[in-house]
């Protein structure tokens, strides 16, 4: 599993941190600022979800889903307003709300420890990123984001999102490492989608707001588990007995 590997690639929303409920919220506040009526927090997970799978290959998939929106509740702003409008909801939600799973920041340790290169290759914005690396206290008091990762890749940094494979082509491309060097963690069958482009095993933990897709996950995935506990004891007990 990680023996053998040089470099782990960690997707961050939904996998390293607990974050698609607040997006779900967010895009609640969102919607009702449109002066819509919000639907149930499923609809507007599978709303966003199908929409920017749809829109991966366009050059700013968060923006046309705000146009998406505008569309939809047939909102007086234009679609950067209400980009802009999102990100000012999502302020606070990023800056004292999210936070990483349970037993997360040990896994992190324990691989850097092994000597191992750690990676971060999110849909999410270079913004929100740095908040959570800079201003988000009780994420930076559990793991110095520039001491844990080698590179930490944003949105903005690849010119198509997931599931297309560009972001992990840059990570191996960067650090000099081919597919099979490398190892993916995911939570949902996109990132799934982008491993297998990208040739590289992926190990799934789960994620409630992913649970729908867990058999088709489970029948994807290099290996599976059910949350950051049993993958941390799993590399422990493969990286200890190996050493």
């Amino acid at each position: 599993m990680f023996y053998g590997k040089k470099v782990v690639i960690f997707d961050m929303d939904g996998t390293l941190i607990d974050s698609v409920g607040i997006w779900n919220a967010i895009d609640t506040e969102l919607i009702n600022a449109l002066g819509a009526q919000a639907p149930n927090e499923c609809a507007i997970q599978h709303r966003r979800d199908s929409l920017l799978h749809a829109l991966s290959h366009t050059q700013d998939a968060y923006l046309e889903y705000c146009d998406a929106l505008r569309k939809a509740y047939n909102a007086r702003y234009s679609k950067e307003e209400i980009r802009a409008m999102r990100y000012r909801i999502a302020k606070h939600y990023l800056q004292n709300v999210i936070d990483f799973k349970p037993d997360a920041p040990a896994l992190l340790h324990f691989l850097r420890e092994k000597g191992l290169t750690l990676a971060i290759a999110s849909t999410t914005s270079q913004s929100n990123l740095h908040t959570y690396m800079y201003e988000n206290s009780q994420m930076m008091q559990k793991v110095d984001f520039a001491e844990t990762f080698a590179m930490i890749l944003g949105r903005e940094s690849v010119s198509r999102i997931k599931p297309h494979p560009h972001v992990h082509h840059h990570v191996m491309q960067t650090l000099n490492v081919t597919p099979e060097e490398c190892l993916i963690i995911e939570d949902s069958l996109v990132g799934l989608e982008a491993a297998r482009h990208a040739g590289i095993d992926a190990i799934i933990v789960y994620d409630r707001y992913a649970r729908d897709d867990q058999e088709t996950l489970k029948q994807g995935a290099y290996a599976y588990f059910d949350d950051f506990q049993t993958l941390l004891y799993a590399a422990q007990k493969e990286l200890t007995l190996k050493a």
